[in-house]
């Protein structure tokens, strides 16, 4: 438990023993979950953590406010790692009442069989008075549910922002950021739109259009830091991905059976560095160490206006893994990306010829048919230098 103001407490859990997010995104350095009191005349929880944590999130509420009773439980977002302890909440308030938009409804009782009738329905714009401030809610949908609203406490100029502003990574017990903890957590907040939020630009610039009016000073979101010095970092860059903005670079993706596009691959890194040309590599496969795959690469296409992809032909197509990272391009609508493909093959070349065509739906700038080798990777047989000069 933190307290962050007179009225508002942080009474969220670090979760350092979760291997994968969603099922699907390593989390190499954890992740917290948010959840915030608001103790007037009357309480209010804000989201509750995920299942698992009810010891500690109980203590942590009765630490906050020892004696008291929860009035209100708002719903921000019904994602499980922030709804799953609804149903423990109801049984030890049951005077409890859970504020809510419409679309939640059938959320939270397909979940956890709340009845409407224990659900105070919030329309846009409306205010809750808790004594001597008063909760108002604006909706947000798709960033990235179509239920997610958030919650604005004028008094303290706080927004709970669901996972609007999160980021991987667990927190420290001081729980508020410092000059320096946007830098500490920019990489793993990129990594965490891209995974999660990166389908949803349009919605984000929505809401953040929606949100701009707001005399913001203190920023909780439901994963990561509470956000008092780095407001205005963290806004532009949620701004900058939403917008699938980028700065020159090159993420060099690839997939290999037996080192062969292995080696182009690191011989094209090779090259870029010398041309002094950034950019980040990362092998889709996880064959090394530390990789974060498909994950870390996301990343870094939001970050880097140049998609190199590497595949060896399989099965007359694309190395799955490869595909995979494709497909999650499609699924985000990544826009405005300079795009080039290289690969192995051993009898019949399908993978680049296949890489280009699904680049070319998403309008990327194809920069060439791409480079194509038989067999064995051999620096006379492929040419990365004029590969890397064709990046610049």
């Amino acid at each position: 438990m933190k307290q962050l103001s007179e009225r508002i407490f942080y009474v969220g859990v670090n979760d350092d023993d979760k291997v994968l997010f969603e099922g699907l995104w390593p989390l190499p350095v954890g992740v917290s979950y948010n959840s915030y009191i608001v103790a007037d005349e009357k309480v209010v929880l804000i989201d509750t953590v995920e299942c698992g944590f009810e010891d500690e999130f109980i203590a942590n509420i009765e630490e906050a406010v020892p004696g008291r009773q929860i009035d209100y439980l708002v719903v921000n977002h019904m994602e499980p790692d922030h709804s799953s302890l609804v149903a423990l909440m109801l049984e030890k308030y049951p005077e409890l009442k859970i504020v809510a938009n419409a679309k939640t409804l059938p959320m939270l009782a397909g979940y956890y069989g709340v009845p409407e009738e224990k659900v105070m329905v919030m329309a846009e714009g409306e205010s809750l008075s808790l004594g001597s401030c008063s909760l108002s809610f604006h909706m947000i949908p798709m960033v990235h549910w179509p239920e997610t609203m958030v919650t604005w406490l004028a008094e303290e100029g706080t927004l709970f922002s669901g996972d609007a502003f999160g980021t991987f990574g667990s927190i420290d017990e001081d729980v508020v950021d410092t000059e320096d903890t946007f830098e500490q957590y920019r990489d793993e907040m990129m990594r965490y739109y891209s995974n999660i939020v990166g389908k949803y630009g349009g919605p984000v610039q929505t809401a953040l259009k929606k949100l701009a009016g707001l005399d913001i000073k203190r920023v909780c979101s439901t994963h990561g830091p509470v956000w008092e010095k780095n407001i205005s970092e963290v806004i532009s860059l949620y701004d900058k991905m939403s917008r699938y903005e980028t700065e020159r670079g090159v993420c060099l993706v690839y997939g290999s059976m037996y080192g062969n596009t292995a080696a182009a691959a690191d011989a094209l890194a090779m090259e870029l560095e010398a041309l002094g040309i950034p950019y980040a590599i990362h092998d889709l496969a996880g064959n090394n160490a530390g990789e974060l795959g498909v994950s870390g690469a996301l990343r870094d296409v939001f970050k880097y206006d140049t998609i190199v992809v590497g595949s060896p032909t399989y099965n007359n197509g694309i190395y799955p893994p490869v595909e995979t990272f494709m497909k999650a391009l499609q699924a985000r609508m990544i826009k405005n990306r300079r795009f080039y493909a290289f690969g192995s093959y051993t009898w019949a070349g399908a993978s680049v010829r296949l890489l280009n065509e699904m680049a070319s739906t998403m309008n990327f700038e194809i920069l060439g048919a791409g480079l194509s080798f038989p067999q064995a990777y051999t620096r006379e047989k492929v040419d990365m230098a004029a590969v890397a000069q064709l990046l610049r």
